[in-house]
């Protein structure tokens, strides 16, 4: 069996959807004749025993000790998500707060190349000590933070071992890129010099990799959906909701999603009487967002729209199996075809309808066509017109139907995931680095 080291800021248990990727690989590569060694940060609790799990410590950067010190924040959580957190603490309801542009102001500076760049010295340490003990055939290195990256290149410089890098999330070309053209530009030439001596890059959907090869004129771009766990896989479903449920779960990108086309299509059908009010909950699971609930009393759907807050993962996976539709928030961007959210595939497991609102033609619309497992709506009318039959159905049967094919959606399995990666890494390591080439310093 030959080893591969993938390094990680994210993995089970810290509580955040980026950790399902690298945990997927590591569960499902020994299929295919790898054996991953995870090199991750401290995490906040106890790794899965089955899995060979080296932790470092870290350094907070500057922003995130002082946020946490003075507003109890939860440096396990994603950056946005922490954000989230001190504004409800704050009681600031605006989308685009002076605190907003402050945190932007102070991470434009001190949190480059991103906040958890105090991780590198640390993960630079453990990364030559485990080449030099262990006999690794391979380096992945998965991203955000872009530190996993900084960390594989200079492994790679000092051991000459294969390198694939992968992006969950583009780097300077991310739509969510959230500082000024400048540091872009600066940060760019970083990318360039960073990724120049990887052996192969790997993006989530197959725009995000003609954007990356665009930029990496000279790499192998591979495109790696997504995926789920088929252990977690819901082929028969149980007990549904008594109520038309519509569920969300994870975060909303505020100013890049929207519920909007859903809250505008459910007022009409309410007050058109095609819908009964008191059949119906929309549910948001994630960070609350307090502009979610005034556009949702804007429409006339206090008494329908509900946010819970974040949850443990279990409960998000339960309500999204128990619950009569899953709904999907898509860009407004017509720039943003891609990627496929991690949200998408934990969709997939659940074995429930899907209905994207919203934004653009895009990656998931051909995902939810090949499959069968949604639909999707740009405008509030093609919304209005879905949830129009869904509901017709809820009422005629109990439930709103499931139609998914299960041959099609075992091709986004965390297995077959592992599978492509698995090709990939055979064919960087068809001719090995000599041991004598350890040593040497490749610039």
């Amino acid at each position: 069996m030959k080893r591969v080291l993938i390094i990680t800021y994210h993995f089970p248990p810290r509580p955040v959807v980026a950790s399902l990727r690298p945990r997927g690989l590591t569960k499902y590569l020994p299929e295919f004749g790898w054996q991953a060694v995870i090199l991750t940060a401290a995490l906040p609790g106890r790794p899965d025993p089955q899995f060979e799990v080296v932790e470092t410590p870290r350094r907070e950067s500057l922003p995130l000790r002082l946020g946490r010190r003075l507003f109890g924040l939860d440096s396990d959580q994603t950056l946005m998500m922490q954000i989230a957190h001190l504004k409800r603490k704050l009681r600031i309801k605006s989308e685009r707060s002076p605190l907003d542009m402050l945190l932007a102001a102070v991470g434009e500076v001190t949190a480059y190349p991103d906040p958890e760049k105090g991780w590198r010295p640390y993960a630079l340490e453990a990364g030559h000590d485990l080449l030099c003990q262990r006999n690794i055939q391979a380096i992945i290195s998965t991203s955000p933070p872009v530190t996993t990256h900084i960390v594989a290149r200079e492994l790679k410089k000092r051991w000459g071992i294969p390198w694939l890098a992968d992006f969950r999330d583009l780097w300077t070309q991310n739509y969510y890129y959230p500082y000024s053209p400048l540091r872009r530009k600066i940060e760019r030439r970083l990318e360039l010099k960073t990724l120049a001596p990887a052996d192969a890059l790997v993006a989530v959907s197959q725009p995000s990799a003609a954007n990356l090869g665009s930029l990496h004129k000279q790499k192998q771009v591979h495109s790696i959906p997504n995926g789920f766990d088929p252990v977690e896989a819901n082929p028969t479903p149980g007990k549904l909701t008594d109520k038309f449920t519509i569920t969300y779960t994870g975060t909303i990108y505020t100013g890049k999603q929207s519920p909007e086309p859903l809250f505008a299509a459910l007022r009409d059908l309410v007050s058109e009487g095609s819908m009964q009010a008191d059949d119906i909950e929309v549910r948001f699971f994630g960070a609350e967002a307090g502009w979610v609930d005034r556009q949702a009393e804007r429409y006339g759907l206090k008494s329908i729209v509900r946010q819970f807050g974040i949850v443990p993962r279990e409960v998000a996976l339960k309500t999204q199996r128990e619950s009569q539709v899953l709904l999907l928030l898509k860009w407004n961007d017509h720039r943003h075809r891609g990627p496929s959210s991690a949200k998408i595939f934990e969709y997939l497991a659940a074995s429930r309808p899907i209905l994207a609102v919203g934004g653009f033609p895009a990656v998931v619309d051909d995902l939810l066509e090949e499959t069968g497992v949604g639909v999707s709506g740009q405008t509030w009318l093609d919304v209005k017109h879905l949830l129009r039959q869904m509901y017709q159905e809820y009422r005629s049967t109990g439930a709103v139907p499931y139609a998914g094919d299960e041959a099609r959606i075992d091709r986004y399995s965390h297995r077959e995931m592992a599978r492509k990666f698995a090709s990939i890494l055979d064919s960087i390591t068809e001719q090995p680095v000599p041991r004598q080439a350890q040593l040497i310093d490749r610039t």
